[in-house]
């Protein structure tokens, strides 16, 4: 990776979060919250940019904007919500899991 590589990513980085800190709190604290879930949970799309998040900050400002609240614009069940954007993505406890079994498969 270039340094520019790495500079720019800082870059979009910085504007993504300025993205978040705009909306209204009850947006932040939500979008937070699915962030650590994402973190924990690992869909490795996650590091490849900030697609899957930028995404989200989308959906909210386009929620925020029309005044509906952030429950109104994710469901109640915030995990579900979370669990259905990524269900079809790679994790990498699927890829920890496919490697335990590959090492299983050997013996």
């Amino acid at each position: 990776m270039k340094i520019h590589d790495i500079i720019q990513g800082k870059k979009e980085w910085r504007a993504h979060v300025a993205r978040v800190k705009a909306l209204p709190q009850d947006y932040q604290i939500v979008y937070k919250e699915i962030q650590k879930y994402f973190f924990k949970v690992g869909p490795v799309e996650l590091t490849e940019g900030t697609g899957l998040l930028s995404g989200i900050v989308d959906l909210f400002e386009e929620g925020a904007a029309s005044g509906k609240g952030v429950l109104e614009v994710t469901g109640r069940d915030v995990a579900a919500f979370c669990d259905d954007l990524i269900k079809d993505s790679k994790t990498y406890a699927d890829i920890y899991q496919q490697s335990i079994d590959q090492k299983g498969n050997k013996k």
